[in-house]
């Protein structure tokens, strides 16, 4: 088949941030398929430039997206990618099937027009409960647009010829909306454990980001939105630092909206205890992680948010690393029901303070949640295991038949 998949912030391992689309793009490749990755940079010349790599062939939209974006400048991205890529989209040939995945939720316009004009199914990969995440954080509000926005969820649902959904969460949301349960696969975020794994502490990279070995480190990666919730970590460092407990720091690796309030309060407590380290490439992200002793995982106290399925967790695994979550949905139940991990109360920093004591005392219960986190990667999480699911799913449309159900 020739699949034209549609996703906004499509990167590579070179790349910092999440490389679903990437593994996805290239077991497809490795089954005879061709991908036609539909997507968006912030600096190149043209308009439209086109690039081969490693077998996919990516289209580039300009197109300006950053999370230290605000509301208004984030919706111009949205809607303007939302418009360029239909006008690409419904421009290529000889496509067979169209993969579209979120967020933002406007990713089903181009699938919807493609479908509408040119006939072509598509397939629709939910990677937030769009729009109940930003009805929930407030950041909608206007119960006609929410109206609006339900129904434009529910549409492009019941368009789509199947919906994949990354968390057991997401996939009752929905079905919520009416999907046929037959209609919806649920597939997680994965485990890379040839990209993140138990190795030596690399002396160079700690010395580099000035990472002191002798204390108990917490590491927490990825994006620094509204949404992590990640004052709560700074007030648990301002809780340490206040018992006078010296041999347990922060590591923060990434970039958001909400980084330069929490550097703001981080020198009005005149914290020590706290590393912004910035945004880096897989390669130095893992070297880092690995040197780390644990791995947080945070979100904001909103139910919605319970359904995340964080990349940042499934590396963490990978990496053998014990995870504290402090969100009550599927990963709470995953970490303790698999002891690799703790769950602490997003309400609370001081219960996060007083388990990272706990964790720095007790280094045989590390060391077991450590091996438990690799296994579960190795055996359940793993990107090859998730890619030959989600071929499977796409390969259920080279025939004329309903798909199975893969969950």
């Amino acid at each position: 088949m020739r699949v034209l998949y549609i996703h906004q912030y499509f990167i590579t391992p070179n790349e910092p941030g999440g490389t679903r689309s990437y593994w996805f793009a290239k077991e497809l490749i490795a089954n005879g398929h061709q991908v036609i990755m539909l997507t968006s940079r912030n600096k190149q010349q043209k308009l439209i430039e086109k690039k081969l790599i490693d077998g996919i062939e990516v289209i580039y939209i300009k197109n300006s997206y950053s999370n230290n974006m605000g509301i208004i400048s984030r919706l111009w991205s949205f809607f303007r990618f939302m418009l360029l890529s239909t006008w690409v989209g419904l421009r290529q040939k000889n496509i067979d099937l169209v993969y579209a995945t979120s967020t933002p939720l406007s990713i089903g316009i181009p699938a919807l027009a493609i479908k509408q004009f040119n006939g072509i199914p598509y397939i629709f990969e939910v990677r937030d409960l769009w729009p109940e995440v930003p009805i929930q954080m407030g950041a909608i509000k206007n119960k006609f647009v929410i109206n609006l926005l339900n129904w434009f969820e529910k549409k492009i649902y019941f368009s789509a010829k199947h919906v994949v959904a990354l968390s057991p969460g997401m996939r009752d949301g929905v079905i919520k909306t009416g999907t046929s349960p037959n209609k919806v696969t649920m597939i997680p975020n994965m485990a890379k454990k040839d990209e993140f794994f138990v190795r030596a502490k690399n002396w160079e990279v700690a010395r580099t980001f000035n990472l002191d070995t002798n204390h108990f480190n917490v590491v927490h990666f990825g994006a620094m939105g509204i949404a992590n919730g990640l004052e709560y970590i700074v007030k648990a460092a301002a809780v340490l630092k206040r018992k006078n407990i010296q041999n347990i720091d922060f590591v923060f690796l990434g970039e958001g909206k909400t980084e330069l309030e929490l550097k703001r309060i981080c020198e009005l407590e005149e914290l020590t205890n706290v590393k912004f380290l910035g945004k880096h490439p897989m390669k130095t992200v893992s070297e880092i992680v690995n040197i780390c002793d644990c791995s947080m995982v945070s979100f904001s106290d909103v139910p919605i948010l319970y359904t995340n399925s964080p990349n940042k967790l499934f590396d963490s695994l990978s990496a053998g690393k014990p995870l504290i979550v402090n969100s009550a949905g599927w990963t709470k139940e995953m970490v303790e029901e698999n002891n690799c991990g703790v769950y602490v109360n997003p309400q609370n920093p001081d219960d996060l303070a007083n388990m990272l004591v706990k964790m720095a005392s007790n280094p045989i219960w590390l060391r077991e949640m450590s091996v438990n986190s690799r296994r579960l990667a190795e055996e359940v999480y793993d990107k090859t295991i998730l890619c030959k699911k989600f071929v499977k799913v796409i390969e259920a449309y080279n025939v004329q038949k309903p798909a199975e159900t893969f969950s």
